[in-house]
Parts: C-alpha cells; sequence; structure tokens
C-alpha cells in the first residue's frame, strides 16, 4: 500500500497538470498568446533559477569536463545515426536526423526528473543536460539551418551568427555560466561561511517553485494527437528509441567504468526517454513537414510520459 501511495504522489501530479493543460486548451480557458506567456516565464526565468542554484551548488571535477564532452558526441552520434538510418529506412524527410538527437531536457526533463528525485538531485540531471545543451544551442541549430539552405527551403531562417548571438543571450546558458562561475570559482563556499549562501538558495529556490507545475501544463496544453500521419511518425519513434537505447547503453556503460559511484544512472535514464527539442518545428517552412515534425514531437512527449511512469514504477 505505501508504494502505492508514494508512486501515485509520484506520478498523478504529472497526471493532472497535463490533464489541466488539455482542458484548458479545449474549453479556451487559457489562450494560444497565454500559454505561450506561461512558457517564456518557465524557460526564461523559473528554469534559469533552478540550473543557476544547480551549477553554484556542484563541486567541480575532472567529471564536469569530461561528460558535458560526452553527452556532446552522444548527441552528434544520435544525428548522424539518425541521418544513415533515415536514408536506408527510405524516410523522406530531411528532419529524421533532427528527430532522433536532442532532448528537450528544459522544457520537460527538469520538471519530471524533479518529480521523480527532488530537486536536491537536480544537479545529477544538470551535469548529463550541459553537453546536450552546448550541442542544441550550437550544432543543432548551425546544421538545421544549414539543412535549410541547402534543400532550397526559404531564407528566413536564421543565420550562423545570429544563432550564436542568440544561444549567448539565452536565459539559460547565462544562468548556466554564472552557476559554473560561481561554484568553480568558491565563491559559494565563501557565501556559505558567511551565511549569504542560504539567502541565494532562498531566493532561487522561491523563483523556480512553479517550474514543474507551468512546464507540465504547456505540455499537456501543446500534447495534440488528433490527426498524426501514424505511420510515418510511428516509425521515426521507433527509430529515434533504438537510437537512444544504443547510445545510452554505450553511455551508462563507460560512465559506469569511469565513475561508479557517480549516481549518474538514474539521470541518463531520464534523459534518453525525453523528445527531441520543442523549438524544431520553427525551421519547418513546409506545412507538411511542419505537421510531421510536431506529430513526432507530441507522440515522443507521450512516450516520455509513459517512460517517466514506468520509471516511478519501478
Amino acid at each position: 500500500m505505501s508504494q502505492i501511495i508514494e508512486v501515485s504522489s509520484t506520478v498523478l501530479p504529472v497526471v493532472l497538470m497535463l490533464g489541466i493543460g488539455i482542458i484548458c486548451r479545449r474549453n479556451s480557458i487559457i489562450s494560444r498568446e497565454g500559454i505561450q506567456s506561461l512558457k517564456n516565464v518557465a524557460v526564461n526565468i523559473a528554469l534559469p533559477a533552478v540550473l543557476l542554484n544547480a551549477f553554484a551548488t556542484t563541486q567541480y571535477t575532472l567529471m564536469d569536463i569530461i561528460i558535458p564532452l560526452l553527452m556532446f558526441a552522444v548527441c552528434f552520434a544520435a544525428w548522424f545515426l539518425g541521418r544513415i538510418s533515415g536514408r536506408l529506412l527510405r524516410m523522406p524527410s530531411r528532419f529524421v536526423p533532427f528527430l532522433t538527437t536532442g532532448f528537450e531536457a528544459g522544457m520537460l526533463g527538469y520538471a519530471l526528473f524533479t518529480m521523480l528525485y527532488g530537486a536536491d538531485r537536480v544537479v545529477e540531471f544538470a551535469r548529463i543536460d550541459l553537453g546536450q545543451v552546448l550541442f542544441v544551442f550550437t550544432l543543432y541549430k548551425i546544421l538545421l539551418a544549414m539543412d535549410s539552405g541547402s534543400s532550397g527551403q526559404s531564407n528566413d531562417n536564421p543565420g550562423i551568427r545570429e544563432l550564436a548571438g542568440d544561444m549567448l543571450r539565452s536565459p539559460i546558458i547565462v544562468a548556466i555560466a554564472a552557476g559554473v562561475l560561481i561554484g568553480a570559482t568558491g565563491l559559494y563556499q565563501a557565501m556559505t561561511a558567511s551565511g549569504i549562501s542560504a539567502v541565494f538558495d532562498s531566493c532561487t529556490s522561491f523563483v523556480s517553485a512553479p517550474t514543474s507545475a507551468i512546464i507540465l501544463l504547456s505540455i499537456g496544453y501543446d500534447l495534440v494527437l488528433d490527426d498524426i500521419p501514424w505511420a510515418e511518425t510511428v516509425k521515426v519513434c521507433l527509430l529515434r528509441l533504438v537510437i537512444m537505447l544504443i547510445l545510452r547503453t554505450a553511455l551508462a556503460g563507460l560512465l559506469g567504468m569511469l565513475w561508479p559511484q557517480s549516481g549518474l544512472t538514474d539521470a541518463v535514464n531520464l534523459m534518453f526517454i525525453l523528445p527531441p527539442p520543442f523549438v524544431l518545428p520553427v525551421f519547418a517552412d513546409d506545412e507538411d513537414q511542419r505537421s510531421y515534425v510536431s506529430s513526432a514531437l507530441s507522440l515522443s512527449t507521450l512516450i516520455a510520459i509513459i517512460g517517466f511512469v514506468v520509471m516511478a514504477v519501478i
């Protein structure tokens, strides 16, 4: 009975917020503009506060340099495998390799990880996330822009210089950089000695408190499974799952050999069930391609929620 209560206390809040999001869309309780504003609050204010605290309170070692590099390489490997597999399987969309790499950690991963393991362990997920954040904000978007240009699509998509500027101005990147600076220089430890760190923790905790609820409500609002081209959508989602299983096994094995006591398995497991980055439809100029990408993201999100429930149960 106690296990049922424990699982329910983890899973039901997620299901509840997703359901509220769906109800808000169907009954027009919140407009599309309103939900976009909530997303902006979550991504540009609440989530950066989570990341700032996580990276500021981390004890930095060689592991914190190597793991982001490994995750960057894993993300590139996933893109490459998706590109090769898409051609071999004759999948027509140019977005296939971009649907097989990257992880929507910001708008989903942190919320689910916190629900499962608590805010005090979020630094474990942040360690795994850093490399893929750098990949998504750099090479991923550059490859998207290059692919858009080579495919003869509209040239309205942002160029490499603009993408670099967006990355440097991103509140998430700024928060990570500030957190690393505070933690790696020993400034946080100095604040701890004087008691100022308690004020810092209190402020970041207060700002980040609504993160999970806002994000899950937004996810529920956007979770639309109507009119999905199931054959092609299931095909690309299955391809992603196979690639993620292979790379997850390789990464977990490598981390286990290098740092057997790191305790990063839970973070790796959750990361690798997440859907691709939600920014992807922005780069789809063609309405059919946008529908294809959006359908894949919706189904991948549903798969991630199911994976989350399974992880909560076991």
